[in-house]
Formats: C-alpha cells, structure tokens, sequence
C-alpha cells in the first residue's frame, strides 16, 4: 500500500456578490470542500471489489477501531454516494472505480455539486494531472454581507443575516 499527496482546485462561477466584491469567499470555498474532503485525509482508500478489504475491516473490528479510535478527531461526516462510501470513524474510503486523478475528481464533483457552482475542477498527483470542466447550473442564494450561500432557511450561517 501506498499514499500520493495531490492538489486539487475548485473553480467556481456566479455573480460577483457586492457585500465582499468576490463570486464566493474563498475561504469558505475551502471550508466547505475540507468538510467533506478531509476523509480522505490519511485514509486508506480501496476499490469496493479489491480482495483485501474484507480483511481489513476484520482486522478493524478485531482491534476495535472499526467504529473509530478515540484520538481520531480529524473526520468529516459519513457519507455514500454511487461512487464512494466514507468510513470516517475508521479513515477508509471505498471507492467503486480505481481511484486515479480523474476518479477523484469525478468523486470531488459529486460532493460538492451541490453546495458550489462548479465550473472546473484540477487534480494533481505527482506526474499525473487531470481537469474537468462543467456547465454552471445553479442559483445560489447567497448573503447580500458576506457571500456565502443561505441555509434552507434562508440564514447565512457565517453571519447570521436573515433573508
């Protein structure tokens, strides 16, 4: 087994919001891609089908980490989706295709489609690179003060602000 360290970049497009003279704050852009991508932060990621997972989750469950460790406080929520399933609690990602630069962005896109008006996503690892672009297909309703989009409520949860 081995790691690869990679950068990814999200670009993202929509009207320029007059209350931070930006299209979207890009520290919240990161703060919302983190929340999701951190699982994959350390984590061990493999293939739903490869041979060895069914050990590994065995070995978890023997060492009672399967569930998480107490020291694992670095985790963002749960999540599956057609392409991958994050185990957080025990950092393992299974993913259903070979994870490459262009699985993951597929993978990165759909997690965050719906939280950013993704225009093009970029990731490098090492000597490989892949970018994919996409057709800007959401509306946004986003704070008038800082940027940032309204919850279903219609609250920006940065600010407070109440539409």
């Amino acid at each position: 087994m081995h790691g690869h360290t990679g950068i990814l970049t999200i670009e993202v497009e929509d009207t320029v919001n007059m209350g931070v003279n930006m299209v979207y704050p890009c520290n919240e852009i990161n703060k919302i891609a983190w929340e999701v991508l951190q699982n994959f932060d350390h984590a061990l990621v493999l293939r739903e089908d490869d041979p060895l997972l069914p050990a590994i989750l065995s070995v978890y469950e023997a060492q009672g980490i399967k569930d998480g460790a107490p020291n694992n406080m670095q985790k963002g929520p749960a999540f599956k989706t057609e392409l991958a399933t994050a185990y957080p609690e025990c950092r393992l990602e299974v993913t259903k295709e070979t994870m490459t630069v262009e699985g993951m962005i597929k993978i990165v896109y759909d997690l965050l489609k719906d939280k950013l008006n993704i225009v093009k996503i970029t990731f490098t690892s090492e000597v490989n690179g892949a970018t994919e672009e996409y057709e800007p297909n959401k509306n946004l309703d986003r704070c008038p003060l800082c940027g940032v989009t309204l919850n279903e409520n219609g609250v920006c949860p940065k600010c407070g602000y109440k539409k």
